[in-house]
């Protein structure tokens, strides 16, 4: 990793390098693909840490190379920085990780008096890319990076797992006879049914907000299933009760993002998927919501631009749920006659701007295609 910083206005360089924060990785091997936010480098000789990073959130995330220069899975850390904070963890050889045991007091009031010497052996926060990162976490909390990392402190793309009950499993079990009763169930979920009995290591796993077990109140007639199934606004509004502020889903939204883009959970993805159905599936809820669904549109729009190609490829063979699920959003807010111009106009003009990136038809959003329509709904 080069210690050279990239070229930026002299007055931001000089209150950055007094306000900005410093990570001290002490023993990291040479080699080691390492990064923070949306950029990584491969570590050299004496490297020691990163410095002038901008107080707020970011991802430090990290990669072990074997002798053939093979990658591991990568694990990373997220982090809200304080002004000026010196940040210091230790590699532990024997792990071959980062330790979560922190330094010892006296060591790094060491490093602190002999800050002259350590700040040649740090590279720069990579400045071409924190305005990206800005937009992609502006909504990102520090209450809600501590209440959604794992209680490990890691966040890691191959989660170690352990054997547990059926009935234990985070995802389905035997197929549910009540759930096979419906018409469409997909195979999609028929494969969640059918995982293996195994589920994430206790503390391991990101802490993100349960989303609801069914989108319709207890004691719903048929009709009323219908109804909610066809408008997840029940739904949302539930979920939405997780949070201390109604705007931590957008936050929440945009955690699992990152987790996903840069720490390639796959955890973090799908959970960003079954959040972007949730919202796209409202319909009357949305005037009362209307600054949920203003931001849900600026963060995805943001998002849609750092999908890899090959994720975004699968997302259009695979349906399109993106595609689709917006389709539905379109649809709801251009026919709900309680929503105000200025929502309606962000839509039209978002929904014109996907059309010329990904070519994507949002004409006769009035018209159902078949795979559409209703489901129909059998209860005991």
């Amino acid at each position: 990793m080069a210690t050279e910083c990239i070229e930026m206005d002299q007055e931001l360089a000089q209150r950055l390098f007094v306000e900005g924060a410093k990570v001290i990785m002490l023993n990291v091997p040479i080699g080691t693909e390492l990064g923070i936010d949306l950029k990584s480098w491969n570590t050299a000789d004496n490297f020691k840490g990163i410095k002038m990073i901008p107080p707020g959130f970011h991802y430090v995330h990290y990669s072990a190379v074997n002798e053939f220069g093979e990658p591991a899975p990568k694990v990373g850390f997220l982090h809200t920085f304080n002004r000026s904070e010196f940040l210091v963890r230790q590699w532990d050889k024997k792990a071959e990780d980062l330790s979560s045991e922190a330094v010892p007091e006296e060591m790094v009031q060491r490093m602190k008096e002999n800050m002259r010497d350590l700040d040649k052996h740090l590279g720069c926060y990579p400045y071409d890319v924190w305005k990206q990162w800005m937009e992609l976490t502006n909504h990102i909390s520090s209450s809600l990076v501590e209440r959604c990392s794992p209680v490990c402190g890691f966040v890691r793309s191959a989660l170690e797992l352990e054997h547990c009950s059926d009935a234990m499993r985070p995802r389905g079990g035997a197929l549910n006879p009540e759930r096979t009763k419906r018409i469409g169930i997909t195979v999609e979920e028929k494969e969640r049914e059918l995982l293996p009995d195994l589920k994430p290591k206790p503390g391991t796993e990101l802490r993100l907000s349960k989303l609801p077990d069914k989108n319709y109140p207890d004691g719903a007639s048929p009709s009323e299933v219908t109804k909610h199934s066809l408008d997840s606004s029940y739904a949302l509004n539930t979920f939405l009760k997780e949070f201390t502020q109604s705007m931590d889903i957008i936050g929440e939204l945009q955690l699992v993002f990152v987790c996903f883009l840069v720490g390639q959970s796959l955890d973090a993805f799908e959970h960003w998927k079954q959040l972007v159905c949730l919202i796209c599936g409202a319909d009357s809820v949305i005037p009362e919501r209307r600054g949920i669904f203003m931001e849900f549109m600026k963060a995805l729009e943001v998002q849609l631009t750092h999908v890899p190609e090959d994720v975004l490829c699968d997302i259009v063979t695979n349906n399109n749920f993106v595609y689709q699920n917006l389709r539905k959003l379109f649809a709801n807010i251009e026919a709900n006659s309680y929503i105000d111009g200025r929502l309606k106009t962000y839509a039209v003009r978002f929904r014109n701007r996907l059309t010329a990136k990904f070519l994507w038809d949002f004409s006769n959003l009035q018209e159902e295609d078949d795979d559409e329509a209703p489901v129909v709904v059998f209860l005991e």
